[in-house]
């Protein structure tokens, strides 16, 4: 059996690199990233693209989980992520809601406020 909690403490771990190709392969080929406030992004590599979109401009990103609990399939990691920009940075509480498929992640629902976010991304 899979250890689902282990296998999000490595993909959070791995945010930390900003290597796309990484994080889309802890998704199954059909995975679903869905950050709550925008549409979901459904296939492992048009994650992988969007996940190269969404960190274009960040410097280094570093997230600290606060609580993480896991039940069969279900994966509930609610954290912190410190993100850096070149003109500045943004710590934003979220909520990750992780469904898992043989060790994959099939779909991740992420919860937090996207102005937070916003007011603190660099504008293009």
């Amino acid at each position: 059996m899979t250890n689902n909690a282990q296998v999000i403490r490595d993909f959070i771990g791995a945010w930390s690199r900003l290597d796309p190709e990484e994080l889309a392969s802890y998704f199954t080929a059909d995975g679903c990233y869905y950050n709550m406030p925008t549409q979901p992004v459904r296939g492992r590599d048009n994650v992988q693209k969007f996940i190269a979109g969404f960190i274009a401009n960040w410097s280094s990103t570093d997230w600290e989980i606060l609580h993480l609990v896991a039940q069969d399939d279900v994966v509930f990691c609610e954290r912190v992520d410190r993100t850096a920009f070149a003109s500045g940075g943004v710590d934003l509480p979220c909520l990750g809601v992780f469904e898992m498929t043989g060790g994959k992640i099939k779909e991740w629902r992420d919860y937090f406020d996207l102005n937070t976010f916003m007011r603190a991304a660099p504008q293009s």
